[in-house]
């Protein structure tokens, strides 16, 4: 007999989903179900109970899996990012928001016909942030969930929006009815700084300068930084964002006092983590052409997020600072992935 709990990851194909799907493979307690437009990486097929390659927009579809599977727990990771995002911002639009509203709307119908939850996990973004100059920016330091909320850039717009959307299906939903005893949706949200992976050489975010030093010196090539080399903002790498995913999935419901949490593993500069970088590549040739408008973007977005809720309310702690990201993590693994030729790309 199968005891092992069906859960659904869109947008599978992607960076976090290259590093969440093998580890929820490793647990072993999960038949993992996969949505994306692409047909999934080889890689990660080995870990999949079913591949699904369809559009998140096809409601038909997510709502016939979500019966078929009797999914439990859904990581919502289809997105379109910051950068790509502003180069089509209508398309964004419908992915990013419409595809995560039909979702919930798809969840909250099959889990309230079943008369059971499905617990939706929705990865936000300090996109949702929008400073209005640097000045500020040096002031408030460290920001709250809460606070200047007003974001310049479609993506940080949809990400926001959906939180609350998620929190409306899961607190609100037709709010002058009667509330059904069993709440078909348990709706929440991790708040993600920019994330390092060294599985993968991303596409389409903004803070991926970082990411980008790293991958083109251990190719042997030099990088030009499209932001100033004073650029702040909050970090994480791959592991601890997922350790983040699966310590709040797995979270009592009732520790949480809110749906929406900041997490986050260390902030820096682009000249501290440059300085990093030269440190294993000394040959690596690292300067800065800032992009006045990419720049526009990251200057918006703090340097420094509050993630005390996240340690008050489910134990939140990253295993990485730092110079453990780099020594441990980063460096090994990214010089091993390109010396067997297992590096992917993503977007």
């Amino acid at each position: 007999m199968n005891n092992k709990e069906p859960i659904l990851i869109t947008g599978a194909n992607g960076e976090v989903g290259h590093g969440l799907i093998p580890k929820l493979s490793e647990l072993g307690n999960y038949d993992i179900v996969s949505l994306d437009i692409r047909e999934l990486d080889e890689e990660l097929k080995p870990h999949i109970h079913e591949t699904i390659v369809a559009d998140i927009l096809d409601s038909t579809v997510v709502k016939n899996l979500l019966k078929e599977h009797a999914i439990t727990t859904i990581f919502h990771l289809a997105a379109i990012l910051s950068t790509g995002g502003e180069k089509d911002p209508f398309r964004a639009h419908q992915v990013n928001v419409n595809g995560t509203t039909s979702l919930l709307e798809s969840s909250y119908q099959v889990a309230l016909s079943e008369k059971r939850t499905i617990k939706f996990i929705f990865p936000s973004t300090i996109a949702v942030y929008g400073i209005p100059d640097l000045e500020t920016k040096k002031k408030v330091g460290t920001v709250k969930e809460d606070g200047f909320n007003a974001p310049i850039t479609m993506y940080g717009i949809n990400k926001l929006y959906c939180e609350r959307v998620g929190t409306y299906y899961s607190k609100f939903y037709k709010i002058l009815e009667t509330r059904p005893e069993v709440l078909p949706i348990d709706f929440r949200c991790v708040r993600f700084p920019g994330i390092i992976s060294a599985m993968t050489v991303p596409s389409g975010g903004t803070s991926d300068y970082a990411p980008e030093m790293i991958h083109s010196a251990a190719r042997g090539e030099g990088y030009e930084s499209f932001v100033r080399s004073d650029t702040v903002i909050p970090f994480m790498v791959m592991p601890d964002a997922v350790k983040a995913l699966l310590t709040l999935t797995n979270a009592p419901k009732e520790k949480l006092t809110q749906g929406i949490y900041n997490v986050s593993g260390f902030s820096a500069t682009a000249e501290q983590i440059a300085g990093l970088v030269n440190q294993v590549f000394p040959d690596s040739s690292i300067s800065y052409n800032p992009d006045q408008n990419r720049q526009k973007i990251v200057d918006s977005w703090p340097a420094a997020v509050d993630d005390s809720a996240a340690k008050r309310d489910w134990g939140w702690k990253p295993d990485y600072d730092i110079l453990k990201a780099f020594n441990e993590y980063l460096i090994p693994e990214i010089q091993d992935r390109y010396k067997n030729n297992q590096i992917n790309p993503t977007g």
